[in-house]
């Protein structure tokens, strides 16, 4: 298959590419040229910047293109105008975050965010999920239905995830001595839903092989994981025997710390995000979508941390830094 990847260097991208290489896929690659300037043998590089010039496309014909960083409909739009007529299929990696609000879970019929600015340049908590289901509406009204896969991952976790989310728990779990209190939020059956950036490649892979198309959310099967079963797991790889502070949510916001950020992941559970865990899954799971256990992407993903030089070990991102936790831990344990 001839395959067009926008971007193809960071996180999803890079695995996209491996498969598809791995495969026998004939790869290009459309970037700015950035993040990376060693490429795979085999692999057409062509450089252009999607915000001002696609001169770099204006040849070539595709089985499919995959878009990887698309965030601004505008930016979509052009991209599928440039290349309608000459690529079969258009991919968009989008998001679950497309859905209006997540008080209950949804499926791929469920509303869509909506902002009265949409030509804003401002990518962020308001506009994030809004702006993907316009760049969803830019791809459809552009391919069409049948000839548009739209991606709806979940929270993406597993090696080279440059958000520090997910990682943030492995490498706090591997740094604590033998019963020493670790901070964690919820309760032992909190439900979670992640999928690994390996098992998003290979499935973006297969249904544009099975020429699947619409909407379809592509995470792990609602209470398959749990907050327990990732600390455990995260315990496992490390080899690690700490001791679980769980706090409630009650407790996490008098404390002055904020889900998903300062404790990655997490949201809680009977807030407006209740739903978020709770994605239904059915649609991609009959099309193919297979989630590999928690305990692999633990492993998998600790180990590709521990490679890092010692100044992106660091959590600057996400999570507790130790002296922000350990004052926490104090506060709580006196109150």
């Amino acid at each position: 298959m001839k395959l067009l990847i926008i971007g193809g260097s960071v996180f999803v991208g890079r695995h996209l590419l491996q498969d598809a290489l791995a495969r026998g896929d004939q790869v290009t690659v459309f970037n700015r040229g950035k993040s990376a300037t060693v490429w795979p043998a085999g692999v057409e590089v062509r450089h252009g910047d999607r915000k001002a010039d696609l001169s770099a496309l204006a040849d070539g014909r595709w089985d499919a293109v995959i878009d990887c960083c698309g965030y601004l409909p505008r930016d979509v739009a052009r991209l599928a105008e440039f290349l309608h007529g000459r690529v079969g299929r258009y991919v968009f990696i989008s998001s679950i975050s497309v859905y209006a609000d997540f008080k209950q879970p949804n499926d791929e019929s469920g509303a869509l965010g909506r902002i009265e600015d949409s030509d804003t340049d401002t990518v962020d908590g308001r506009t994030y999920g809004p702006l993907k289901a316009l760049c969803e509406a830019a791809v459809t009204a552009r391919f069409g239905a049948a000839d548009s896969l739209l991606i709806r991952p979940g929270l993406i976790v597993g090696p080279h995830d440059p958000t520090q989310r997910f990682t943030y728990w492995p490498a706090r779990v591997a740094r604590a001595a033998d019963g020493e209190a670790v901070l964690v939020p919820g309760t032992p059956d909190t439900p979670l839903q992640c999928i690994d950036v390996r098992d998003l490649a290979a499935f973006v892979l297969h249904a544009v092989d099975s020429a699947c198309s619409g909407p379809m959310n592509a995470t792990s099967p609602p209470r398959a994981l749990s907050m327990g079963r990732l600390l455990d797991a995260c315990a496992a790889a490390a080899g690690t025997r700490p001791r679980w502070h769980w706090t409630s949510a009650e407790e996490v916001e008098a404390c002055g710390l904020k889900p998903w950020s300062d404790l990655p992941v997490w949201v809680p559970p009977d807030g407006d995000d209740a739903g978020v865990h709770l994605t239904v899954t059915h649609r991609a799971e009959a099309a193919g979508l297979r989630c590999r256990d928690v305990a692999d992407t633990v492993a998998a993903t600790l180990a590709w941390y521990r490679t890092l030089p010692a100044e992106q070990q660091a959590f600057t991102k996400a999570g507790l830094s130790p002296e922000r936790e350990a004052a926490v831990l104090k506060l709580l344990l006196r109150a």
